[in-house]
């Protein structure tokens, strides 16, 4: 099995990657099936069920699905052109993309919220349809956002079709007992297998390039939070607090007024920085996903800001080890809060986080194993409830408390040889089966747990 660090970790906007990202990507997929297609269209439409109806509007699933059919992709989202575009529609009712010709399209008529209808393969289910001259459905594509910036066509969902194509690789761990036994017969790191892995696909160049500009995408990101305040959009009139905290932090310094628990506001306010700018629609890395986009970046400042002998030479090692540990949460288990609510968000995160922390700091592969272990095993049963569907609350200081257990994951895992009695296999397949259990309500659609229990206006 073979998951690419980019593909676990992608360049996009807030404020989420199922909900805002999947919808966004399935769209420019399906232009490119009508750019393919013999017949001529005139106009497009979109309905969105399950829990992309439910929560689109605070997910602002509706304008990603617009600015998608419109042409535009996460990665190089510009949010002027974005607004632009907006303005234009809102007049004359028609998108121009590339390579298509104009179509007609009011997204009062032309975009229906579906509560009523689930589609049978994901809970966020997505139809796009485009129109000939008469208004008459001449092409028609199910897509589901799987969760973490992941789509997929219907098709593709009923066929089993795997993330694993192209070349072969040296590597090819489908559990952690795999890749702790590859590990030990091949003497490298989990790191080195994942490089192997990553360089037999796509080249050392590109790895050494793109991991890069993943660590500057997300570090900006945290720049930006710690430096911005004000309200954050979506009518919960949530302050953004990052900045104000941040300022008082770095006040104390070397004033000695800090208790040494301190170092747990460092974590969470590097995290919360990173999801206040999602909640805001900014640019984030998933990591692995929009609504968890805090906690790695947010561990990995730490490691880097506030750990003796930490060298950014290690990044690439830190995102590897994660990216490895992610990848086998999302192919035995889930990523996306709809399908198994925020233990597979957050909860993967802080798995995916506590590893790359360990690595770094020198543990073994089985120490690694540990470490992701612990983070994951408490964050199970984690359910997803965001008050209006908004990834506000409770999400950005779920983020904060991710990081922090993640470092303690890392930590206590330092502190041992790597025996324990939970395997890492063992606490994804629990995480698993308690998403296949858990009720509807409590899988990012707003209709329980906090989102109900919380006035939201």
């Amino acid at each position: 099995m073979f998951l690419s660090v980019f593909d676990m970790f992608k360049v996009g906007i807030g404020p989420s990657s199922s909900h805002t990202m999947g919808p966004m990507v399935a769209a420019a997929r399906f232009l490119d099936m009508m750019r393919a297609s013999p017949f001529q269209f005139a106009g497009v439409r979109a309905s969105l069920h399950g829990s992309l109806a439910f929560t689109g509007v605070g997910h602002a699933t509706d304008r990603a699905t617009i600015l998608g059919l419109a042409g535009f992709v996460p990665d190089t989202y510009d949010h002027k052109k974005a607004e632009a575009t907006l303005a234009h529609l809102a007049n004359a009712h028609t998108l121009h993309p590339d390579g298509l010709p104009p179509l007609h399209f009011d997204p009062d008529e032309d975009l229906i919220f579906d509560y009523d209808t689930v589609l049978p393969g994901h809970a966020n289910g997505m139809v796009l349809m485009a129109t000939d001259a008469q208004g008459d459905v001449t092409l028609r594509q199910v897509f589901y956002s799987i969760g973490g910036g992941f789509v997929m066509t219907e098709e593709e969902l009923a066929a089993g079709k795997a993330t694993d194509e192209g070349a072969p690789v040296p590597f090819p761990f489908k559990s952690a007992a795999e890749m702790l036994d590859m590990s030990g017969m091949s003497g490298k790191s989990i790191a080195q297998m994942k490089r192997a892995n990553e360089v037999a696909r796509g080249g050392a160049d590109q790895l050494a390039s793109g991991t890069k500009r993943l660590w500057q995408v997300m570090n900006a990101c945290i720049d930006r939070g710690l430096t911005t305040d004000g309200t954050l959009p979506g009518g919960l009139h949530v302050r953004r607090r990052a900045k104000d905290i941040h300022d008082k932090l770095m006040d104390e310094r070397g004033m000695n007024l800090s208790a040494p628990h301190t170092i747990n506001d460092w974590m969470s306010v590097y995290a919360m920085a990173v999801n206040e700018e999602n909640a805001a629609g900014g640019q984030v890395v998933t990591a692995p996903t929009n609504g968890a986009a805090g906690v790695l970046p947010a561990t990995l400042r730490y490691y880097l800001d506030h750990v003796p002998g930490a060298s950014e030479s290690h990044v690439e090692d830190f995102l590897l080890t994660a990216a490895a540990i992610g990848g086998l949460v999302k192919y035995n288990a889930s990523i996306s809060g709809a399908e198994a609510g925020c233990q597979a968000e957050v909860g993967s995160a802080a798995a995916m986080a506590a590893a790359g922390l360990c690595a770094v700091m020198g543990g073994t592969p089985a120490q690694i194993e540990n470490a992701a272990e612990i983070a994951l095993e408490h964050h199970l049963g984690m359910t997803c409830d965001p008050v209006r569907g908004l990834v506000q609350v409770p999400c950005i200081e779920r983020n904060g408390l991710g990081a922090i257990k993640a470092v303690s994951a890392a930590s206590l895992a330092l502190r041992g040889d790597g025996t324990h009695l939970v395997p890492l296999d063992a606490c994804i397949e629990t995480m698993r089966q308690t998403g296949v259990d858990m009720s509807e309500k409590y899988k990012e659609t707003s209709l329980g747990g906090l989102a109900v229990n919380v006035p939201n206006c």
